[in-house]
Parts: C-alpha cells; structure tokens; sequence
C-alpha cells in the first residue's frame, strides 16, 4: 500500500456515493431512502480496526433548500450507524454542512470547517495522517488543502487527476490496506 496506516491515522469520508447510495437529483431525506453500498459495513470494520477515527464530512443543502430538516439528517445518521453495527462497525462522528452552495459557507466542502469540528471533538486528528475518500472534485479539494492523503471512489473507471489513487469502491480500497 501506499502508506504506512496504523491506529494514529483519521479515516474521512464523504457519504453519498462513498458510504450509500447516491440519489441522482435528488437528496435521501428518510431512512427509507438511505442505503449502504456493498461491502460499506465490512469495509467501514476493518477500517475502525486500522484507523483511530472514522468520520463522515458531508455537504446537505438539502437542509438549506428546505426539502429536509436538521432532524430528518439525525435520523438518517442514526440509522446508518444501526446498519453498520450489524457488522461490528460504526462511523465515530457525523458532520455535515446545512448552507446552499451559494451561501459560501466555511463548514462547505471544499473548504475544511468540518475538519476542524472534527479535530475539535477528537484532539489527536492529524491532518498530515489523514486519508480523505470521497467521489466528487469537492472531497478531494477538501483533503488536499488540509494535506490529507486522497482516494478518488470512481463509479464509471475514470480518475481523479489530483488524487492520490482512485478505486471502484471504498471496500476495494480498504481491502487493500
């Protein structure tokens, strides 16, 4: 692999598209609209196993536009860790950023206010022994300015031509480390 991973490296992930499945134009609002991916749970275990922290950093302005609330978001995040714990898995934090893109909002990835909540909630997150996965040119602005490592989750075989490395799934990329 291409880093020496141990218990001191945070794990970061975007969540549609890296964690469940991603509504096309549209936003998941309930828990009956989430889903993980395949291999999500095995991988997100191995990964609280290999990582100190796991996180979720997660653009919703679904939340701004009205379509869903603060509380529809809980719930959802709720949930998402009630699948998880089938697996013996769960993520440690859930951060999101409510404001429309045009808000222009610091916790808004690219820029990197949800990395500093979660660096506030768990002191020993190391940016520079940080992995950021994610599918959108978003995430891995986000990771790069904090000079985290980048993986690019691809789902039509193309590269990122920042990233770091790019796999088909967050569980091949696990797999591998």
């Amino acid at each position: 692999m291409l880093w020496e991973i141990d218990e001191t490296w945070t794990l970061f992930l975007d969540r549609d598209g890296v964690v469940n499945v991603r509504l096309m134009d549209d936003y998941v609002k309930t828990t009956s609209e989430f889903e993980l991916l395949p291999g999500v749970a095995e991988a997100i275990s191995k990964a609280n196993q290999l990582f100190y922290k796991t996180v979720v950093v997660t653009n919703q302005q679904g939340i701004g536009k009205g379509i869903m609330t603060e509380r529809n978001l809980s719930e959802i995040h709720t949930y998402c860790n009630q699948l998880l714990q089938n697996e013996n898995a769960h993520i440690d934090a859930f951060y999101h950023a409510p404001a429309l893109a045009k808000a222009n909002s610091e916790l808004r990835k690219p820029k990197t206010g949800m990395a500093f909540l979660a660096k506030n909630d768990f002191p020993l997150i190391d940016f520079a022994i940080s992995v950021m996965v994610g599918d959108s040119d978003s995430d891995i602005l986000f990771g790069k300015q904090l000079g985290m490592k980048t993986v690019f989750i691809s789902h039509d075989d193309k590269t990122h031509p920042i990233a770091d490395c790019t796999y088909s799934s967050l569980n091949d990329f696990i797999k591998l480390l």
